[in-house]
């Protein structure tokens, strides 16, 4: 338990700090909604449905992710810009880091549920069935960045986050599905670990 409340005081740093001078307020807020929604969403279930430290941390370090790109937006993020010119990029990937958790994340929380509630029998699906449930995540995520940019024009393009890239749309998607699956191939062991030491708890 102090382990988390460490968490959740470090969020709020995080949170606190992205909120001083960002970019664009508009932009920050679309950013970092997501993770306040999650974060609401974790308190109302923890009593009920309390996860492992390792998928809180996870969603923590995604957060972070969502803060630092609310704050900078995620075409200006510093790191990412020095990245670009020493590697003769053409464009500045943090959001790439960003879609990539977006499928991370995702996986093991959906992985905890199922295997905890036991909700699929035959467990050679779950891996197909998890990576399936965050592609699908990851288009959503895509129709409303899609959306806010149609109803807010220039103001939604920080959001939308392009920056000129044509199949921007198509390798957000990849970039989370990628994540998905490089998750469960390297962590999955290690969570089913987790799980196990958190039950008999």
């Amino acid at each position: 338990m102090k382990y988390l409340k460490i968490l959740l005081v470090l969020f709020f740093a995080v949170l606190i700090w992205s909120a001083i001078r960002p970019k664009e307020y508009f932009t920050w807020f679309l950013e970092v909604v997501p993770a306040l929604i999650g974060l609401l969403v974790l308190i109302f279930t923890f009593k009920k449905f309390r996860l492992t430290n390792f998928l809180y941390t996870i969603i923590f370090i995604h957060c972070c992710i969502l803060f630092v790109g609310g704050h900078y937006t995620y075409a200006e993020v510093p790191l990412f810009d020095w990245i670009k010119e020493f590697f003769h990029q053409s464009r500045n990937n943090y959001d790439k880091v960003g879609h990539f958790a977006q499928g991370f994340v995702p996986a093991f929380i959906i992985r905890e549920i199922f295997i905890r509630k036991n909700i699929l029998n035959n467990k050679n699906w779950l891996s197909f069935i998890i990576v399936s449930i965050c592609m699908a995540i990851s288009v959503t995520y895509e129709f409303i960045e899609w959306f806010v940019s149609i109803m807010t024009g220039d103001g939604g393009d920080a959001f939308l986050g392009t920056q000129g890239y044509v199949w921007d749309t198509q390798s957000d998607m990849l970039y989370a599905t990628i994540g998905a699956i490089v998750g469960l191939v390297l962590l999955a062991k290690f969570h089913n670990k987790q799980i196990a030491l958190f039950l008999k708890k």
